[in-house]
C-alpha cells in the first residue's frame, strides 16, 4: 500500500474517530501525523512539527483572546441590545438583527460557535417572547456566522487564505468572504419566506416594556458588574450608557481592523496586542479572560495543520486530484469534493476540515481549467453551510437553548429535516452556482 493511501485511510479514521467518540480531532490528527509521518514517510518528528502553522495559532489566540475581553465587559451585549432598539420594536427585523449581529462577531474575529453560543440564547428567546418560528430565528443566527465567517479578519477566512497562500494559489480573499456572505443571505432569505417571516411584519415590539426587553437579553444570563460598585448590572438596560471599557474596545475593533487591512499587519500580533493593551487597561475585571481562549479549537487547528502538511508530503491531495479529474471531466471532480466538504462537515469539524480539503482540490485548479478563488469559496461555503446540522457545534447549540414554547423531539426534527435538505441540495447549489460558470 502506497503512502498515499495510508495517508488517507488515517484521515477517514481520524475524522470517523473524532466524530464517534468526544476527542479533540487536533489531538487525533497529531498522533495521526507522527504515525503515517514516521513510519510509513520515514520523516524525522522535526519534520512533522514544522507542518504546524505558527501564524495560524497565534491569530487564533489573539482574536479569540480579544474577543474574550469583549464578551467580559459587556461590549458583546451592548452591540445585540443597540441593534435590537435600533430597529424601532419591528418584530419582522429582529431575526435580520440577529443575523447580522453574528455575522459582525464571526467577522471581527470570534469563532463561530463563539458566535452562536452567544446570540443563540438571546435570539431564541425573542423568538419565544415575539412568536417567531423558533427554527428560522436559530437558522437566522447559524446563517449569519457563516455569513461574517470568510472575512479576512476571521477564523475560517484566515484558516481559508493560509491554506491558499501554502498552496500558492491565487488570493481570493474578498472573493471567499462575498460569497459565502452572498449565499448565507439567500439562505435566510429562503427560511424568512417558508417560515411565517411575512406574518410578522406588521407586528410591533413594545420598547416601552424595558422588563421584557432585558429579560430576553438576558435569556442565557448575560451580566456584566457596574465598574467600582460590584453590583451585577444588566447590561440590555444599558443604564449607565456606554462604559469606557465597552467604548474603547470598540475603538480597539476598528483600529485592529484598519492596522491588519489597511497597513497589511499580521491580524494574529495585531490582535493580541489590542488585547493585552485592553487587559492593562483593567487588569481585574479582565484577569480571566485569557482563560476563554478557544483552546480546543487552538490544539484542533494546531493538529490537523500538521497533518495537513503530512498528507501533502505522502502525495494524497494529488492522487486524489487526479483522481476526481479523470471522472470524465475536473468539474465533476469538483462536485465530487464539495459533497465530500458537506458531508464531512456535518459531522465533523469545518475547522478541522478546511485545511484539509483545500489542498486536495489544487490539482483540480491547475489542470482542470477552474478558477481557484470560485472553486475554494465553493468548498469552503459546501463545508460550513451544513453547520446547521444538530450534529456540528452550531446546530447542537440551536438545540440547546431551545424555546420552553416547543417540545425537544419536534425541534429536533425540525433542524435535523433542514440539516438533511441542506446537506443534500447546499453543495450541488454552491457548485452550480460558484464552479459552473466560471468553468
Amino acid at each position: 500500500m502506497g503512502p498515499e493511501w495510508v495517508a488517507i485511510l488515517a484521515l477517514v479514521a481520524l475524522f470517523v474517530v473524532g466524530t464517534v467518540l468526544p476527542i479533540n480531532m487536533g489531538a487525533l490528527a497529531y498522533v495521526a501525523a507522527w504515525l503515517v509521518g514516521v513510519y510509513s514517510l520515514h520523516l524525522s518528528e522535526k519534520e512533522i512539527l514544522a507542518g504546524v502553522s505558527g501564524d495560524l495559532v497565534l491569530t487564533l489566540i489573539g482574536v479569540t483572546y480579544l474577543f474574550a475581553i469583549a464578551k467580559n465587559n459587556g461590549t458583546v451585549d451592548l452591540i445585540v441590545a443597540s441593534a435590537v432598539r435600533a430597529v424601532g420594536g419591528r418584530v419582522a427585523l429582529i431575526p435580520w438583527v440577529m443575523f447580522a449581529v453574528t455575522a459582525v462577531l464571526t467577522a471581527i474575529g470570534a469563532a463561530s460557535p463563539a458566535a452562536c453560543a452567544i446570540i443563540g440564547p438571546i435570539a431564541l428567546g425573542f423568538a419565544a417572547r415575539y412568536k417567531i418560528n423558533p427554527l428560522m430565528m436559530g437558522m437566522f443566527v447559524v446563517h449569519g456566522a457563516q455569513a461574517g465567517g470568510f472575512s479576512p479578519i476571521s477564523i475560517y477566512g484566515t484558516i481559508t487564505n493560509s491554506v491558499m497562500a501554502d498552496a500558492k494559489l491565487p488570493s481570493s480573499e474578498l472573493t471567499v468572504f462575498l460569497s459565502s456572505l452572498v449565499v448565507n443571505l439567500v439562505m435566510a432569505t429562503i427560511l424568512f419566506v417558508l417560515f411565517g417571516g411575512r406574518k410578522l411584519m406588521d407586528q410591533r415590539a413594545d420598547l416601552s416594556d424595558q422588563a421584557g426587553l432585558t429579560e430576553d437579553l438576558h435569556h442565557g444570563g448575560a451580566t456584566v458588574t457596574a465598574r467600582g460598585t460590584g453590583a451585577s448590572a444588566p447590561t440590555g438596560t444599558l443604564a449607565r450608557g456606554v462604559q469606557r471599557d465597552q467604548l474603547l474596545t470598540l475603538i480597539t475593533f476598528v483600529l485592529v481592523a484598519v492596522v491588519a487591512l489597511a497597513f497589511d499587519k499580521n491580524i494574529g500580533f495585531v490582535a493580541i496586542t489590542a488585547a493585552v493593551l485592553l487587559a492593562i487597561l483593567s487588569p481585574t475585571e479582565h484577569k480571566d479572560a485569557i482563560k476563554q481562549v478557544a483552546w480546543p479549537t487552538v490544539l484542533l487547528v494546531a493538529g490537523v495543520s500538521t497533518y495537513a502538511a503530512v498528507l501533502t508530503e505522502s502525495g494524497a491531495p494529488q492522487f486524489v486530484g487526479k483522481w476526481a479529474a479523470g471522472l470524465g471531466a475536473a468539474i465533476i471532480g469538483a462536485l465530487v469534493l464539495c459533497y465530500v466538504g458537506g458531508v464531512v462537515s456535518a459531522f465533523a469539524s469545518s475547522t478541522a476540515l478546511l485545511p484539509v480539503i483545500i489542498p486536495i482540490a489544487v490539482p483540480l485548479i491547475g489542470h482542470g481549467g477552474i478558477s481557484a478563488g470560485f472553486f475554494v469559496a465553493a468548498l469552503a461555503i459546501a463545508s460550513t453551510i451544513v453547520d446547521v446540522s444538530p450534529f456540528s457545534t452550531n446546530g447542537a447549540l440551536m438545540l440547546a437553548n431551545r424555546p420552553d414554547t416547543i417540545a425537544e423531539p419536534v425541534y429536533y426534527k425540525q433542524i435535523l429535516t433542514y440539516s438533511a435538505i441542506v446537506v443534500v441540495v447546499g453543495p450541488l447549489l454552491v457548485w452550480a452556482a460558484l464552479v459552473l460558470p466560471g468553468w
